[in-house]
């Protein structure tokens, strides 16, 4: 691997800031009820959480959207929320962290997604999702699909990302539409899928799932510590796909990065792990901003998995710290020169 120096890093971190990203996937709130354990429940053998703090956050694609932001480049969200009180309370955070709505879109045959945790001593005892998953109407995915044509042309966009959750706002009409138009334009096209569409996305420029993501889209079995099998079925996956980049998140191993040029493993750094919530969401962020300043593909998987593996030490879903991930990547670097 080409080295690079500290000022080369830094003329990277620099360049993020000149970045325009446009973000298109399903959004939701991560509701976070923190509190104490100091005893079971009675009525059951559960233990009984004593809240002390309640806590909404930008989920789901919004949180691609803050660790975009937290690197210093512009986030346009494009997503579809409904028309209720948990939609006008996502619109004030997105006002609150000073993200556009330009790209939201409401809906009355939907409701807001909410996530609720339940964090007891620091560690997440139980979730509650409130939500609606089947796709969007046709006639919102025009109007969704006319008001991304809208932002493509009036917007100058360094990368567009697909943020999919299967939450039903990502169908295939809008994946091809959105690819081809973004290959007429010359935007690379970055994809953290899910298995509902995980063939749809025939194309793009990144592909970044994780193992499970890859065995379960590809239909196929491999064993998860070899890899030369893994590496197999990533071969798989460009060819069929036609992707130019394949990004694997491989947990606690680090990341593979597949292109035409490089295969190669980057493995994970020791970390003191709190909660890996959001992780692919930094993965992914960090991924298409390299993308976008067209970095060699094995310092695009260097620098965003230093990203994941930063956020994991946080409890709860959080932005990337950008200063903190530039220093690790110099001090990375410097290693590698020593």
């Amino acid at each position: 691997m080409k080295n690079l120096s500290t000022r080369e890093v830094n003329k990277i971190f620099t360049s993020f800031n000149n970045l325009r990203v446009l973000i298109i996937g399903d959004v939701m709130i991560d509701s976070y009820l923190w509190g104490k354990v100091n005893r079971i429940s009675p009525e059951a053998p559960v233990p009984v959480v004593s809240i002390v703090k309640k806590e909404r956050r930008l989920g789901g694609a919004a949180n691609v959207a803050l660790n975009v932001q937290a690197m210093g480049a512009t986030p346009i969200l494009c997503s579809v929320i409904g028309v209720d009180k948990e939609g006008s309370r996502f619109l004030e955070l997105l006002q609150k962290q000073k993200l556009s709505a330009k790209g939201i879109l409401k809906s009355r045959s939907r409701i807001t997604t909410v996530k609720t945790r339940v964090i007891g001593n620091n560690h997440q005892m139980i979730r509650v999702d409130e939500e609606i998953d089947y796709d969007i109407t046709q006639a919102e995915t025009e109007q969704f699909l006319h008001l991304i044509s809208y932002l493509l042309k009036h917007e100058r966009i360094d990368v567009i990302i697909f943020e999919d959750y299967d939450k039903g706002l990502i169908t295939p009409p809008l994946i091809q539409r959105v690819v081809s138009e973004a290959k007429k334009l010359g935007v690379p096209t970055v994809v953290d899928p899910k298995r509902k569409h995980f063939g749809d996305y025939k194309g793009v420029t990144l592909f970044k799932p994780n193992l499970k993501e890859l065995r379960d889209g590809l239909k196929t079995e491999f064993d998860q510590s070899n890899i030369k099998e893994i590496q197999k079925a990533v071969e798989t996956l460009r060819s069929k796909m036609k992707i130019e980049v394949a990004l694997i998140t491989l947990s606690e191993h680090g990341i593979y990065i597949s292109s035409k040029k490089t295969k190669k493993i980057i493995p994970a750094h020791i970390r003191n792990i709190a909660d890996v919530s959001g992780a692919g969401d930094t993965v992914v962020s960090v991924a298409s901003l390299c993308l976008a300043l067209k970095l060699r593909p094995e310092w695009i998987a260097l620098i965003s998995n230093l990203a994941g593996g930063l956020v994991c030490e946080k409890v709860g879903v959080v932005p990337i710290d950008k200063e903190q991930l530039r220093e690790e990547t110099i001090e990375l670097v410097t290693k590698k020169k020593e």
